[in-house]
């Protein structure tokens, strides 16, 4: 299927690594006109060279997503390069949070920290398309949520809070810019394959129960019903979709793409 993303200004957050690299070479080869935001523009150029070296567009934008104006300065610095539009945002920006601790362990500080990351960068991303997107009546947002903002977790209490948040946000803008042609989504991943799964969430677990990474990696797969984790070309596809007039009739959702944990 040609999703017809050729030309479409895309701006994607937390292109640098993993999900966001990923998503980034997803929309890059479906011909996407590409501004990539982060506070950390070192880490993103390579991804942006990657680009262009295979002919595609991307520019590079400093933007630390809790900062509104900065927020602000990127969409008008995504305009100016890019024929004054903005058609797709994805929100990939985001942290995990505290792991394995409880909610009472869990410090003021912590909860603040990944509250603010993760709801507030978000928001205050989309704030800063949403003019351009009813001006023009059309636009396609992708909030990048988690399995945890679905169902409970012990040991998550900040992070599940944040992505809960986060569907909240998505569900409420779809209702208020659904009248000017635009769609709010959530694609909320599982458990994804990378260093942060390996490094952080298994590394917790096999210290907890004694065993190896590989061994916490095989707990996490039996819990799903496809006993498989989640790959960043996984995500990158979901989001493609929603981003596209393939799916101009769908709106506020939450696609789990996590092997079937979340809905089954």
């Amino acid at each position: 299927m040609d999703l017809k993303l050729r030309g479409r200004v895309a701006m994607i957050t937390g292109p640098a690594k993993g999900m966001g690299a990923a998503i980034t070479e997803a929309f890059a080869a479906e011909g996407a006109r590409l501004a990539l935001l982060g506070r950390d523009c070192e880490a993103i150029a390579p991804v942006a060279e990657s680009v262009k070296s295979n002919g595609g567009e991307a520019i590079v934008v400093a933007c630390d997503l809790t900062q509104p104006q900065q927020c602000a300065d990127a969409a008008a610095k995504t305009k100016a390069a890019y024929d004054g539009r903005i058609d797709i945002l994805i929100n990939v920006a985001g942290g995990s949070g505290p792991i394995g601790k409880t909610g009472v362990e869990t410090t003021p500080e912590e909860f603040d920290a990944i509250i603010t990351l993760n709801m507030n960068g978000s928001f205050h991303a989309m704030r800063s398309v949403l003019p351009t997107m009813i001006a023009q009546r059309y636009g396609k947002i992708v909030n990048v949520g988690g399995t945890f903002g679905m169902r409970g977790r012990a040991g998550r209490m900040a992070y599940s809070a944040s992505k809960w948040g986060l569907r909240g946000i998505t569900k409420s803008f779809a209702l208020e810019v659904g009248q000017h042609n635009i769609n709010v989504n959530c694609v909320a991943p599982g458990m994804v394959d990378g260093p942060r799964f390996r490094d952080k969430v298994c590394a917790d677990m096999a210290k907890r129960l004694g065993i190896t990474i590989e061994e916490a990696v095989e707990r996490h797969a039996a819990e799903y019903a496809l006993r498989r984790v989640t790959a960043d070309a996984d995500v990158a596809n979901a989001c493609l979709f929603l981003a596209s007039d393939a799916a101009r009739q769908i709106t506020g959702i939450d696609l789990p793409v996590d092997g079937g944990w979340a809905m089954l």
